[in-house]
């Protein structure tokens, strides 16, 4: 272990320009692409409890790993006020993700805090939380008291040992499927959960998990193997496209595409021809759909990202704790959202190996979540 990976500290974002015009929110940012802002992803812990291969690989993130020390993390009241802003330009949906975002002490107070925000249409938010599964059983009536609408539960196989060995603190399958069923117990839903698909560690699982998940409530969903942040060792190799995962799935299940439930969703749809409910895939390496996305995401010490993608971020801690009114964060994360042009996948689509090479090391996904 030679180099500590901490992104997010490194100095290199800065505050964002505050514009001499103050304009008032009007709930229809665009960017440069004419992409609204319609999702607010907040990480509000790096610290998670897995050492998923993917995300944070115990290689890297070690009994020595520094954290970042909680004056740093945005307070509730900080993520509250930031939030209300990009509610007001007009986010809908919020995702409260990490690290594992079970482990920040009080969340349902946060969660509680969240509730209470209003849509530009008078709407409440839709809340919703992403878990590594492993709390989730002793939170979840207390989470959906709260005020939180739903949960996406990651779980990446059904057999025991090739799940012990993909989050590699040999945590059970079963403890994970005592959570969503408590989730689904308590009214968290529809609940979906994410198998991230990583050719050589657990492709033979997806089959297992289709034939388990299908004839349920639950929705599961396929991600590729994607290359975020620094410490992964990402190679194209390790992808199994969702084209090939579908392929495997309908073979056995056959399946029917499904219309998407709304512009800029991240999952392609498909439905099981028997009417046993339906899938989804997400394919950032070999489908981009950069065109159409809406999400905006805030790190867990404040730095505003455009991109899950980013090398960069825009600091609106520094701004909060500076003193800006209101109007001028508002105004900030409007200038920053305008000047958005960010369609990395798309890119490295036509250019893996070279976009890889000439660009900047990008940010950790534990910091800013999925």
């Amino acid at each position: 272990m030679t180099e500590k990976i901490i992104i997010l500290s490194d100095g290199r974002a800065r505050a964002p320009a505050i514009p001499a015009a103050l304009e008032p929110a009007t709930g229809e940012l665009r960017d440069r692409l004419a992409r609204p802002l319609h999702d607010l992803r907040i990480s509000i812990t790096d610290r998670c409890n897995f050492r998923c291969v993917y995300c944070m690989p115990k290689e890297v993130f070690d009994k020595d790993y520094q954290y970042l020390p909680h004056a740093s993390l945005l307070t509730f009241e900080e993520i509250t006020r930031l939030a209300r802003q990009f509610v007001a330009h007009g986010v809908e949906k919020i995702r409260l993700t990490g690290g594992e975002p079970l482990l920040r002490k009080n969340i349902e107070k946060l969660i509680g805090m969240l509730a209470e925000l209003r849509t530009v249409h008078g709407k409440p938010l839709d809340l919703t939380l992403t878990t590594n599964g492993s709390l989730l059983a002793r939170k979840a009536q207390a989470l959906k008291d709260a005020g939180l609408n739903r949960v996406t539960v990651s779980l990446d196989a059904m057999d025991d040992a090739v799940f012990r060995a993909m989050n590699d603190v040999d945590f059970a399958v079963a403890d994970v499927l005592h959570g969503i069923d408590a989730a689904h117990a308590v009214g968290l839903g529809p609940i979906k959960v994410n198998m991230v698909v990583k050719a050589g560690s657990n492709e033979q699982e997806i089959l297992p998990m289709a034939r388990y998940f299908k004839g349920t409530p639950h929705i599961l969903r396929f991600i590729e193997y994607m290359d975020v942040g620094a410490s992964n060792g990402w190679n194209m190799r390790d992808v199994i496209p969702s084209a090939e995962i579908v392929r495997r799935i309908g073979a056995e299940m056959p399946l029917l595409p499904a219309d998407p439930n709304y512009t800029g969703e991240t999952a392609a749809r498909w439905r099981y021809a028997d009417g046993g409910g339906e899938i989804g895939v997400i394919s950032s390496v070999t489908q981009a759909f950069c065109k159409d996305c809406t999400r905006a995401r805030l790190s867990t010490e404040g730095k505003l990202y455009t991109c899950l993608f980013a090398s960069r971020g825009h600091d609106l801690r520094a701004l909060l704790r500076e003193g800006r009114s209101d109007a001028e964060l508002s105004a900030a994360i409007g200038a920053v959202w305008q000047g958005r042009t960010d369609r990395y996948s798309e890119l490295r689509t036509t250019n893996t190996e070279g976009l890889s090479r000439a660009g900047e090391r990008k940010v950790e996904m534990s910091y800013i979540g999925g």
